[in-house]
This record gives structure tokens, sequence and C-alpha cells, in this order.
């Protein structure tokens, strides 16, 4: 199964979303949005991006984690990966939300 953004509405009334990879995993999340627009700019942008190896900060947590952030062309992070054990997990994050992100469909869970 292909990956896929979900575009959603969360508690506090932003649009979010989120890159799955075909196994249903969570591989990138994004910030808050006012405006669906904005959101749906952000997916494209994460599409646009996601191929560029230079546009993945790498980076550790205070607690020892490993995780990364896509950032767009203007050095804007656009998405937000989980935590991850191990720099090697971290890298196969990476690497599924490049294989991913391109094609992945959109479920559009607003209304």
């Amino acid at each position: 199964m292909a990956g896929k953004f979900e575009l959603y509405t969360d508690n506090a009334g932003e649009f979010r979303f989120r890159l799955k990879a075909g196994n249903g995993e969570n591989i990138l999340a994004s910030e808050g949005y006012k405006q669906k627009s904005s959101a749906e700019n952000g997916i494209a942008s994460v599409r646009k991006n996601a191929v560029d190896d230079a546009r993945y900060e790498r980076k550790e947590t205070a607690a020892g984690k490993h995780m990364f952030n896509l950032k767009a062309t203007n050095g804007q992070v656009i998405g937000t990966s989980q935590s991850y054990a191990s720099a090697s997990g971290r890298d196969n994050g990476i690497e599924s939300v490049k294989k991913n992100a391109p094609d992945a469909a959109l479920d559009n869970q607003t209304s």
C-alpha cells in the first residue's frame, strides 16, 4: 500500500496534516494552520522538498532520541518526525518520507 497524507482539523480548530507510510505508521506531522489552504500548501511543499536530502535537519532530543525536520527552501519547518531510538531508525524514517511523499494520495478528513 502506498503512503498518504491525512488532512484533518485538530481539537483547537486548526488544520494539520500527517504523512503516513504504506504500513499506516505516521512518518511526518505538520504544525497547525489557521487556513485549510495553508495546510494544502504545506502538503505541496513536502511533496516538492521530500526528495532533497539537504532539506532534512537531523537532530537529537534532550532525552537522547533522534528525530528530523523537513524544511522548505526558505528554511521554514514544514514537517517534523516522531522520535526514534536510534540514528538509523531516524534515517530510515527520512528514506520513508522521500519514498512516500512525492506520490502520496490525499485523504481529506476536513468538512
